[in-house]
């Protein structure tokens, strides 16, 4: 449904690594450096047809996440959320919300995860049961 999505990293090697623990469990590679003309420095994520991005701001302004906003990203089962979660707890990110678990009631219910990134991004693993 999207080309790619792209979030700001104030510590773009802190950044990397957390992203590359958790989007690992999902079954994307590392990401791939990928530096700019003016030396602002990027890793690109590319998993199942779509791109996740994390870069150091081009204006040299710090980076801020969107209150309100949230990222998710698919999994292909409960496990793979829980080790999504996991792997982002142990790589410098911080548990939001309720624990993973179960959210809403058939026929519309999914198992999320919820994580603010080192930047403070709030991202989600799902689910779709």
């Amino acid at each position: 449904m999207y080309s790619h999505i792209m979030v700001g990293a104030n510590d773009i090697e802190e950044s990397r690594k957390f992203y590359d623990a958790i989007l690992g469990e999902l079954g994307a590679k590392p990401g791939v450096a990928n530096p700019n003309d003016k030396g602002h420095m990027r890793y690109l994520y590319f998993h199942e047809g779509s791109i996740f991005v994390i870069t150091q701001p081009i204006n040299n302004e710090p980076a801020s996440h969107g209150n309100g906003c949230t990222i998710g990203f698919k999994a292909d089962s409960t496990e793979q959320v829980d080790a999504w979660h996991k792997a982002g707890l142990k790589n410098g990110g911080k548990a939001i919300e309720d624990p993973p678990g179960v959210r809403g009631e058939a026929p519309i219910s999914f198992y999320l995860a919820y994580l603010e990134d080192p930047t403070g991004n709030k991202i989600c693993s799902m689910h779709s049961l």
